[in-house]
């Protein structure tokens, strides 16, 4: 932790890059405005101590910072100005909420004697963020940065993470003040009560084929490791949540896949058949659930014997908040799987009446079916697909597959290609896999530039349709600007496939809308500096990935599929 204590009087732009450095910033994300020059000018004496990106637009910035967040587990910083540029970075707010990170967005606003007059680029940011944001505060006195900074910050990491959106006037960041910089505050993190684990404890014994979901708010590589342990301990078979993939190691024996777009129909088979699912993290959303209809538990009915559900979420809030629960525990995933580690193993269960009618769970049968399940994983992983073309993305994975190391990172944005790299790709080690739960397009390349600013040593691959690609590919002189070295791999199908898809199962032979005339992305990317080549067959694909690692430059390569 760098730890600033200064009561010599400075700007309110002083006061606060001083208190993002106390509280342990390395850097933030910005596109300039003239409403936070003070903070700016601040950062000329604050760069050995804080970097700042500058990026091309504040869609690119704001998805920079949450992804920068969902990484360290430490609030993504992102800098924009008032009305236009604060809307432009609403989506990478939206994204934070729905994915629970951590995030801190600071807008340059009017000064406080023009608030009510509709001055030049003016927004009630109240109002604006109110339903994307954990919270939405304005900072009026420079006297009061510290302690606003502090609840801010606290906020965004505490609880359910999430993004808090400061308002800063421009006239109180040049305002001076003498006031201490506050160190931040150490909150303890929510564990399990000991009567909690026995209730645990009597539901895991009585449960026939329980199934362990994992991912989401509050996850840390600790809580990977104890999940791990527990799944062994206990011999239960895991799954993951909505793009959580790599929150567990797909390799391992009792891993059974990911419960996203278009699952795998035997996972969600085994999901429904399990008569205990034990939610860890994951916020049992809408895409986890199939549309609230993979949980047998009803809505709002009373819980259903012949599945019990154990909730457990650092959140309150979360639990009980669509599905009726058996067990809710507010609880930080970590200490959760600490405590079920040391709880006795869950042999034949404990219905003291010697009901043999149930299936056997012997160890040998539980090792058959935890074989089965992840058997069934590997199957959905190798499964033929895109016969027929001269581009087999399936085999393309199974070469990244083999050529990437543990350590690297595999971005997405959003659209039908992103199943390859988040369904396709066999994730080892946690914080390994970036994407939107909420779904955004154009969230590939800005997440894959700041997992490598944050990660200069690993391989970074970022996966982005053609649409996909054209909302952010402006960040490609991000990238360049700052050597982020990152593989931006363009799924070129000519058209918004997802979309397409939608309307020709629910509007056949009625298309609209969805066609695309995309620019020469191979050339795009020489005007930007990049290394770049295209791929029009999958043979081609393993030697310009080769130099696309060797380039020592952001590197584009353009695959051409077939619709």
């Amino acid at each position: 932790m760098n730890k600033v204590i200064s009561t010599k009087m400075r700007s309110g732009g002083e006061i606060l890059l001083d208190g993002l450095i106390a509280h342990g910033a390395s850097r933030f994300f910005c596109v300039p405005g003239e409403s936070y020059l003070a903070a700016l000018d601040a950062l000329v004496d604050r760069t050995d101590k804080l970097a700042v990106i500058t990026c091309r637009q504040e869609g690119g910035a704001a998805y920079m910072a949450e992804a920068h967040g969902k990484l360290t587990g430490s609030p993504g910083i992102c800098f924009c100005s008032r009305g236009p540029g604060a809307a432009n970075a609403m989506i990478g707010v939206h994204t934070a909420f729905q994915d629970s990170t951590p995030m801190l967005l600071f807008i340059g606003q009017i000064s406080r004697a023009d608030v009510g007059r509709e001055a030049f680029q003016a927004l009630d940011y109240q109002l604006v963020y109110a339903g994307v944001a954990k919270k939405v505060m304005k900072i009026n006195d420079a006297a009061r940065i510290p302690e606003q900074l502090g609840q801010a910050w606290n906020t965004a990491v505490n609880g359910r993470p999430g993004p808090v959106v400061v308002e800063l006037p421009e006239d109180m960041l040049k305002q001076q003040a003498q006031v201490r910089d506050l160190p931040p505050i150490r909150i303890a993190l929510p564990a399990p009560s000991t009567e909690s684990m026995q209730k645990f404890a009597a539901l895991l014994r009585q449960a026939q084929d329980p199934l362990l979901l994992i991912g989401g708010a509050g996850w840390t590589a600790a809580a990977n490791e104890w999940a791990q342990q527990f799944s062994e301990r206990h011999g239960i078979a895991v799954a993951t949540a909505f793009r959580r993939s790599s929150s567990f190691d797909n390799t391992h024996a009792h891993y059974i896949g990911e419960l996203g777009l278009a699952p795998n129909p035997k996972l969600v088979e085994q999901f429904r058949n399990s008569d205990l699912i034990i939610a860890v993290g994951a916020r049992l959303g809408d895409i986890t659930t199939a549309g609230y209809t993979t949980l047998t538990p009803p809505l709002r009915d009373g819980c259903n014997p012949s599945q019990k559900l154990v909730h457990i979420h650092i959140s309150g809030d979360e639990i009980g908040a669509v599905f009726c629960v058996d067990l809710g525990i507010v609880s930080q995933p970590e200490n959760f799987l600490k405590m079920a580690c040391t709880l006795a193993y869950a042999g034949a269960p404990n219905n003291g009446n010697n009901d043999r009618s149930k299936k056997d769970r012997s160890p040998q049968d539980k090792k058959q079916r935890l074989q089965q399940g992840h058997q069934c994983y590997l199957d959905w992983l190798n499964q033929t697909r895109n016969v027929g073309s001269k581009v087999r993305m399936e085999q393309i994975m199974q070469h990244l597959r083999s050529r990437l190391d543990s350590d690297s990172i595999i971005t997405v944005g959003a659209g039908n290609f992103s199943v390859w790299g988040q369904r396709n790709y066999q994730f080892t080690r946690p914080n390994t896999f970036l994407g939107s739960t909420n779904g955004s397009m154009g969230y590939g390349v800005p997440s894959a530039i700041s997992a490598k600013l944050e990660n200069p040593d690993c391989t970074v691959v970022s996966f982005s349709g053609d649409g996909c690609f054209m909302m952010n590919g402006q960040e490609l002189a991000t990238a360049m600007q700052y050597r982020a070295n990152v593989i931006f791999l363009v799924v070129n199908n000519g058209r918004l496939g997802t979309i397409r898809n939608h309307q020709e199962a629910h509007y056949p032979n009625r298309v609209s809308a969805t066609e695309l005339e995309n620019p020469d992305f191979v050339a795009l990317a020489k005007a930007y500096g990049a290394y770049s080549e295209r791929v029009t067959q999958t043979a081609d694909f393993p030697p310009a990935f080769e130099n696309a690692l060797k380039a020592n430059l952001p590197a584009v390569i353009e695959i051409q599929v077939d619709y």
